[in-house]
């Protein structure tokens, strides 16, 4: 089995945002003009024998919902076998932050709650992201977030493991935080906080596997790294098939490679029981 924790089913005004103008470059892909059919997507999962996504709502500061939880709940519901849904909030307004991921968690089934730092241009360690963790926490759900260094135009800085990442994990040791994109440049920082840190997690989406950094690999290869990463592609900025060609060049043995791949994912997100 293969879990993609990391995914969207775009709608048009998500395509569309400018600050994606760097990836279309980069990939060449096209905005899209009108809806796309979740068969384009679930046709993609398929080519690559991916079996279940995580997939994303986004909530803009600016513009609002570019993908809103109700829409991501109605593919949800759909396709209940191959998706779960991952909430986003608006940030600015904590309280109705929090009442809105109680709702998508309690109300929705959603798994778990992602915002993206530099979306926000608020570091993770900000006062306004406190009581969304707290009600992870108290919800029993990951706190999935972005590291590294942003493709979209956007700055940078928020995507820091250390000290966001590591600090926010010092406040809240029950959280569980899944923090994706590798954290590139900064991945042995990412590394090194997973370490020390017994829920914090990393998950490979925005890089190919053949892209992915020498010293995450290596982590990969060890005991407790084999438990600490997790598959995600970022789609549809990559698609699946592109994701994971080059998945038996990384050297990890059958545990590891089910751990990454579906294991880890079916446990920390609380997908069915994971084997060991």
């Amino acid at each position: 089995m293969t879990i993609d924790v990391w995914m969207q089913h775009p709608t048009p005004r998500f395509s569309q945002h400018d600050m994606f103008d760097s990836l279309r470059r980069w990939t060449g892909q096209e905005p899209l003009s009108e809806e796309l059919p979740i068969a384009f997507t679930l046709a993609a999962m398929d080519q690559a024998h991916v079996d279940f996504g995580m997939l994303s709502a986004w909530h803009s500061p600016r513009e609002g919902e570019l993908i809103s939880n109700d829409e991501v709940a109605a593919v949800v519901a759909a396709h209940p076998d191959r998706f779960a849904g991952l909430a986003a909030v608006d940030l600015f307004t904590p309280m109705q932050a929090v009442r809105e991921l109680r709702r998508a968690v309690c109300e929705l089934g959603f798994k778990g709650l992602r915002v993206v730092p530099w979306l926000w241009e608020v570091a993770p360690t900000d006062r306004r992201y406190y009581p969304l963790y707290a009600a992870c926490v108290d919800l029993g759900v990951p706190f999935c977030t972005q590291v590294g260094h942003t493709g979209p135009l956007r700055p940078s800085e928020t995507g820091r493991p250390i000290p966001y990442i590591d600090q926010v994990a010092l406040d809240f040791p029950e959280l569980t935080i899944v923090a994706g994109h590798v954290g590139y440049p900064w991945t042995e920082e990412m590394i090194a906080v997973a370490r020390k840190h017994e829920n914090v997690y990393i998950d490979t989406s925005a890089y190919t596997t053949k892209r992915l950094p020498v010293e995450l690999v290596n982590f990969m290869r060890t005991n407790t790294g084999s438990q600490k990463v997790l598959f995600g592609t970022n789609y549809p900025m990559i698609n699946h098939a592109a994701a994971l060609a080059g998945l038996d060049e990384l050297g990890l043995d059958a545990a590891a490679t089910n751990r990454y791949l579906s294991d880890n994912a079916a446990r920390i997100f609380g997908l069915g029981a994971a084997s060991t």
